[in-house]
């Protein structure tokens, strides 16, 4: 299998294939359906990384981004959905919406 992500950044590897979602609605599915720990384990491989990665991606301009860095634009895009869960409710729902939901129905513009 060949990588998903730029060669500098082989160590966030082992999650591209789960967490480099291109839509929102599938990161959103991909964070209700993990466990805490998995999420936690996703966090806190791409926590120290993050800067570098955004930085990595910042050289290319939007429309032209390679797909390794489009993945790992995708992967950071993943990483800041699981940080709520993560550094504020401790599970992966947000506390107090009971069933309340919203469904984008665009995607943002890549």
């Amino acid at each position: 299998m060949s990588a998903l992500l730029p060669a500098e950044f082989a160590d966030l590897e082992p999650y591209a294939a789960d967490w480099c979602l291109a839509a929102e609605p599938d990161r959103w599915a991909k964070r209700l359906d993990s466990t805490m720990e998995e999420m936690k384990a996703f966090y806190d491989v791409c926590f120290p990384r993050a800067e570098e990665a955004i930085a990595y991606c910042d050289k290319f301009d939007l429309d032209d981004l390679p797909d390794d860095a489009k993945n790992l634009l995708h992967l950071l895009f993943s990483f800041a959905l699981v940080s709520y869960p993560i550094e504020v409710w401790n599970q992966p729902l947000p506390i107090d919406t009971g069933s309340a939901r919203l469904d984008r129905i665009r995607e943002p513009r890549l």
